[in-house]
């Protein structure tokens, strides 16, 4: 009970759902390569205000699929974490929305740089993925690994584009608008939820 009021009062100081807020200390960080997390991630940011922040590379990924594939899968295997072009200033926040692509069913690389690189001990940390048709994988639980003092709270996961078959960005027009909705039922999900284990 203890640690479900502690997380309640975490919670309540580090969201507003007032996008108004002057005082928001959320920020909404995110990869996208086909945009379609970018798409959610604005998404978000419209529902709960806060800086928006894209992680960009110090050298970029390939822009050919076959070859991105290789890489990521290579630097999964070796565990190399490629540098960041993006400095994010985690210190002026206490609540960051994680946002990235399922690639080889877990955390893109520049995620794990992302949440080894910073100090997110007493974060909220809300995390939000999209995915070509299998899911977030073993994303969400990386996270909880990767962040051991931050709150992780429970993620939201929508299908976007299928690169490997030319579909590129999926969130939008009518799928936008039933995505806003579904993001909508989680957020509130969040508010309310007691959070105990």
């Amino acid at each position: 009970m203890k640690k479900a009021v502690v997380c309640i009062l975490l919670w309540n100081l580090a969201i507003s759902i007032n996008a108004q807020d002057d005082n928001n200390r959320t920020a909404i960080i995110y990869l996208s390569r086909t945009k379609n997390t970018e798409a959610v991630a604005k998404l978000i940011q419209a529902k709960v205000g806060g800086d928006l922040i894209q992680l960009e590379l110090q050298k970029p990924y390939p822009e050919n699929y076959t070859d991105i594939v290789a890489q990521v899968a290579k630097e999964n295997e070796t565990g190399h974490l490629p540098p960041l072009k993006t400095a994010v200033e985690v210190a002026q926040y206490d609540t960051l929305f994680i946002g990235f692509p399922t690639w080889g069913m877990q955390l893109p690389p520049p995620i794990k740089s992302f949440l080894k690189s910073h100090d997110l001990k007493h974060k909220v940390i809300v995390p939000f993925n999209t995915h070509a048709g299998y899911g977030v994988g073993s994303g969400f639980n990386q996270i909880k690994e990767l962040c051991p003092n931050s709150l992780v709270l429970e993620g939201f996961s929508v299908k976007g584009g299928v690169e490997r078959d030319g579909i590129f960005l999926a969130i939008k027009e009518e799928k936008e608008q039933v995505v806003e909705q579904l993001l909508a039922k989680w957020l509130a999900k969040l508010k309310t939820n007691q959070y105990e284990k």
